[in-house]
């Protein structure tokens, strides 16, 4: 049985790879949280420009930015930022890594949302490059971000470190822990995914999702299942504990994840 999602923070960060990763998996999630009052910005590694066959990139990267931006606002988010690396080659690293710690470092969030590092996606089949390489950097500027000796800018803008984030959830797992009722956001989360309709008209005939989705209630909690050709699921979440250990946090056993929950314990 699924356990509830924690919801006693006030300010969240969702870091994925693309435009179109959270609409696919956790925007009915955001809708709720914002709707309850909850900060959520987004950072995006990419900007798509490589997700449209019959588009040119540049075109594409420019048309993504926008669909994505109103993805965003369909749920309540107003802050998208683009860290610009490249769309289907970004590589783990300490580019990728510095980036999303300097992001955490900025936006000082409780809860960090991305999707899925492993090598299958909860339907089974090969999880894509960039989804592994940036949420595992995820998984580590988590950690890195509080170290005020890594990845420093010799600037006057550099940030202090943030040992605040409590939680990473990953989304589109194997075998989730957690999960949250999205019942009542369902139709925001639809709308976020039509936004991306540039990119979703690309994928070609019988790839468009079908903006049925369906609930399943397990008691509090509940996951909703978007309806497309993979039958793939999402909407509940994974969570494995960390430790403590000379003073940081480290990661316990990392199991599985859809959303996937880390928490810290302190």
């Amino acid at each position: 049985m699924l356990l509830p999602l924690p919801e006693d923070w006030g300010r969240a960060l969702a870091i994925v790879a693309h435009p179109d990763d959270l609409e696919y998996c956790a925007s009915s999630a955001v809708a709720r949280w914002t709707a309850h009052g909850k900060s959520v910005a987004y950072v995006i590694a990419t900007r798509g420009e490589a997700g449209i066959d019959s588009m040119d990139p540049a075109e594409a990267g420019r048309v993504r930015t926008q669909e994505q931006i109103a993805s965003a606002r369909a749920v309540g988010v107003e802050l998208v930022e683009f860290l610009d690396h490249p769309d289907g080659e970004v590589e783990y690293g300490r580019k990728l890594r510095a980036d999303l710690v300097h992001a955490i470092r900025r936006h000082r969030p409780e809860v960090l949302v991305s999707l899925n590092p492993h090598l299958n996606t909860a339907g089974g089949g090969p999880n894509m490059a960039d989804h592994r390489a940036v949420g595992t950097a995820v998984l580590d500027a988590a950690r890195d971000a509080g170290n005020r000796w890594l990845f420093r800018r010799s600037s006057p803008d550099d940030l202090e470190p943030w040992d605040g984030v409590r939680m990473v959830c990953f989304a589109a797992s194997p075998s989730p822990t957690h999960s949250l009722d999205v019942a009542e956001f369902v139709e925001a989360g639809i709308a976020a995914l039509k936004a991306q309709h540039t990119y979703i008209a690309g994928l070609g005939e019988g790839s468009i999702p079908s903006t049925t989705c369906a609930t399943r209630c397990r008691g509090r909690a509940a996951e909703q299942a978007y309806s497309w050709p993979s039958n793939s699921r999402c909407g509940p979440f994974r969570a494995a504990g960390h430790r403590w250990a000379g003073g940081r946090r480290w990661p316990g056993s990392l199991g599985q994840e859809v959303p996937h929950v880390l928490t810290q314990r302190r």
